[in-house]
């Protein structure tokens, strides 16, 4: 496991790091190229998916569930993500949603 200092805001507007730990097999990253959420009253739920669009199967690879005020907090920071890296590396151009047809044609 490896510890890896987060930066957090603290009461009064203080800020503080905590140390976390982060387990080898999770700080390798898990590929996700279909996103799905769901919702409830209480929370959001994030499905990341694996899907292999020649064999029309997917795995769902990560499951991530949170509060709705946690999900505000979420989108605004990729918001500001994204700026800045649009900032940095130019507009990205929006993918085309995939149809119902999948694989290649030819």
């Amino acid at each position: 496991m490896n510890g890896q200092p987060i930066p957090q805001t603290g009461p009064a507007g203080q800020s503080q790091q905590i140390q976390i730990k982060i387990e080898d097999s999770v700080m390798k990253g898990t590929y996700a190229n279909m996103m799905s959420v769901a919702h409830s009253k209480e929370e959001f739920v994030m499905d990341f998916l694996n899907v292999f669009p020649a064999q029309r199967a997917g795995i769902l690879t990560s499951r991530v569930i949170v509060s709705p005020g946690h999900m505000k907090r979420i989108l605004k920071a990729m918001e500001e993500n994204l700026k800045k890296y649009e900032s940095n590396f130019g507009k990205i151009e929006e993918a085309k949603v995939p149809g119902s047809e999948v694989g290649f044609r030819t």
